[in-house]
């Protein structure tokens, strides 16, 4: 069943009728009904088109965190051929928060990381709900670093709250392995494609998120903090995380005027949840365009202008 944001009630009250007419007309066949079932859904079409082009930040980030929209392993599975997912940081132990591995990518060889939250109760648990420990940015260096050894350009798919705050994480050195992280994307040699796909959250993003080219889908958000951390600071109350959320510019919109990001990969009408294959697909020509700018490129040229980019944030608002 299609879960409806609160926004989306006009367009849910819509739908619902045109099923309950299709319902109908299946029982009854007699009953010509494809008239009106056709108007129905001409007008749920116009209601949703309406919703979504006048979202506010506040209702971009509910659609960011929708459940029924795709996550890593479904970018994964649609764009990577031949993926070998890797496991362990060669530390400690395995994070599945943070799924990685080596695959073809358009028929090239790549290494791709990502957040995977999961979709169902037992495998949000299993990947803790896409906050990843200290050993799951580990793992992602090491996989930098092997990709960068044998020239293999690195995808990945940000989708997080947040790295997980809990103490055994930072008793394992939670900030220093994001620092680890943040500085093995600004050492390759190799071109670093990243991609928020939902949530880009604080420093657990950004740990994969350093990248030569940073994308964002439509309706993605990232920022330093939620909205909602950002309300109990600054106002001590939650329930202002609407307000919270227009102020930080963590739309995808916002983040591209101000030079944040580098591109926006459009989503169907309604969320990628409602086109999760023409989501995919546009992920896949992003991404593919991006690296294409730094082939023939040096190791040393490719380091420069990541870190020019980078350097020059904020220097031509």
């Amino acid at each position: 069943m299609r879960t409806y944001l609160d926004f989306e009630k006009p367009v849910a009250e819509l739908e619902a009728k045109v099923e309950e007419l299709r319902a109908v007309g299946a029982r009854d066949g007699a009953v010509s009904i494809s008239e009106e079932v056709g108007r129905l859904e001409a007008k749920a079409a116009a209601a949703l088109s309406d919703v979504y082009a006048n979202l506010t930040p506040w209702q971009k980030t509910q659609v960011a965190r929708h459940p029924q929209r795709p996550h890593f392993i479904d970018y994964c599975a649609g764009l990577i051929t031949e993926f070998t997912p890797m496991a362990g940081d060669r530390a400690f132990g395995e994070d599945q928060a943070i799924v990685g591995g080596f695959g073809r990518f358009h028929g090239r060889p790549v290494c791709v990381l990502g957040q995977e939250k999961g979709s169902t109760t037992e495998t949000r648990l299993r990947h803790n709900f896409g906050m990843a420990k200290p050993e799951g940015y580990r793992k992602a260096v090491r996989l930098m670093e092997l990709a960068d050894r044998f020239g293999l350009p690195v995808l990945a798919f940000v989708d997080t709250a947040g790295a997980f705050p809990g103490i055994e994480a930072e008793e394992r050195g939670q900030a220093e392995a994001i620092a680890r992280s943040t500085e093995a994307c600004l050492a390759l040699g190799v071109p670093n494609v990243a991609l928020v796909i939902g949530e880009g959250g604080s420093g657990g993003a950004i740990a994969l998120a350093t990248a030569n080219r940073v994308l964002m889908l439509e309706h993605a958000i990232y920022g330093v903090i939620s909205p909602e951390g950002a309300a109990s600071i600054l106002w001590r109350d939650q329930g202002r995380a609407a307000d919270a959320a227009t102020a930080m510019k963590i739309t995808a919109q916002d983040l591209l005027r101000l030079g944040i990001i580098d591109g926006i990969v459009p989503e169907a009408t309604g969320g990628a949840h409602r086109g999760r294959d023409a989501a995919i697909t546009a992920a896949g020509a992003a991404m593919q365009a991006a690296l294409a700018e730094f082939d023939g490129l040096s190791p040393d040229e490719i380091r420069d202008r990541r870190a020019a980019k980078f350097l020059d944030i904020g220097r031509k608002l």
